[in-house]
């Protein structure tokens, strides 16, 4: 197998690559990535003189890039995971979000029509369903995508032309959604990584509206032997939901986060709340189980213990970016309140 992997240089992406290497040793792996700022290269620097990995530099929204990679490397297959996915950054720019993942999916999925043979896995989100209320049943692979945000509204908007083009040029394709994901090599911008670095570092965890967003949590590493399966068996044309199996209000994460870390629960910082912030997400993975026989290795408690020794044994990963995400995010707060930013 022959596989490129774009955006691999990100959180997701680099766990995906590191779990194919270790695990199917005749596979080679190509990495795309344009390296914005939520790309590290030392997410897979040991990596750099494998003979089954290599990194090309480039944007999946470049015709002339894509095609000419596509030409050149004939892949078996392509996992798509560069996207723009940060909520908080699509309120300020949406049109980086409609660039990467919606142009950027037009673009891969040409180049595969006109060079042909590569399976296309899209690597979406739980968040193009929309928003659950309190008692709902959780989201289904058969669930109408009512996307809220203009994150959510572009990666919907990719899925649908992945969707298209399976039926329109019977294009192979699959597509995964995926609960909110947590681990090693998260940007510090995301939640658990924001409020791990700030406990660490002792400084006010901003916590927003309420705290009583719920989401069902996923680690990584589950998350990608996911796409591996939906890679390997999925059937063509079908979407697959994978979850964590539990989901957590934010403020209960965020307290238990405190107590791993040994810091005092008055770091904890209510702030004006994000517009139009989703109140619930969950999915099923009932079909990810049945046809993938998928399901999640890693109980949430279990996970997050792991992810909170991660970054305290990881400072020189994380320290200059947290404290540029940390300010970046405090501004945005500022700009939202209209002034101050907490209550």
């Amino acid at each position: 197998m022959k596989l490129l992997v774009t955006g691999g240089l990100g959180f997701i992406g680099s766990n995906l690559i590191r779990l194919i290497l270790a695990e199917r040793p005749r596979w080679i792996v190509v990495n795309l990535d344009l390296m914005t700022y939520a790309a590290n290269l030392e997410n897979l620097a040991d990596l750099a003189q494998s003979l089954r990995y290599s990194l090309v530099r480039g944007d999946v929204a470049d015709r002339a890039c894509v095609a000419e990679l596509y030409r050149r490397e004939r892949f078996d297959a392509v996992v798509h995971c560069a996207a723009e996915t940060h909520v908080d950054r699509s309120i300020e720019d949406g049109g980086r979000f409609v660039r990467t993942n919606v142009e950027g999916t037009l673009v891969l999925l040409e180049a595969a029509r006109e060079i042909g043979g590569a399976r296309h896995v899209q690597m979406s989100t739980d968040e193009v369903y929309g928003t659950l209320g309190p008692g709902e049943p959780p989201f289904t692979e058969s669930t109408a995508p009512t996307p809220r945000s203009l994150y959510s509204a572009s990666k919907a908007a990719g899925d649908h032309l992945v969707l298209a083009s399976h039926h329109t040029h019977g294009l192979d394709v699959v597509v995964t959604r995926c609960s909110n994901n947590y681990g090693p090599y998260q940007h510090p911008e995301k939640l658990i990584p924001l409020m791990i670095t700030a406990a660490l570092r002792g400084v006010p965890l901003p916590v927003y509206g309420d705290g009583r967003q719920r989401r069902d949590w996923i680690h990584v590493e589950d998350h990608c032997r996911g796409v591996l399966a939906a890679l390997e068996t999925g059937r063509s044309g079908e979407v697959y939901n994978f979850g964590g199996g539990g989901d957590w209000d934010n403020i209960d994460v965020i307290r238990r986060i405190l107590a791993l870390v040994g810091a005092d629960e008055r770091l904890i910082q209510f702030v004006t709340d994000r517009p139009g912030h989703d109140r619930r997400y969950e999915v099923c993975w009932d079909k990810a189980r049945r046809e993938l026989a998928w399901a999640p290795r890693r109980a949430f408690a279990e996970g997050l213990s792991e992810t909170v020794r991660w970054y305290a044994t990881h400072r020189e990963w994380w320290q200059t970016v947290a404290a540029r995400a940390y300010d970046e995010g405090n501004a945005r707060i500022r700009s939202w309140a209209g002034e101050g930013g907490q209550r």
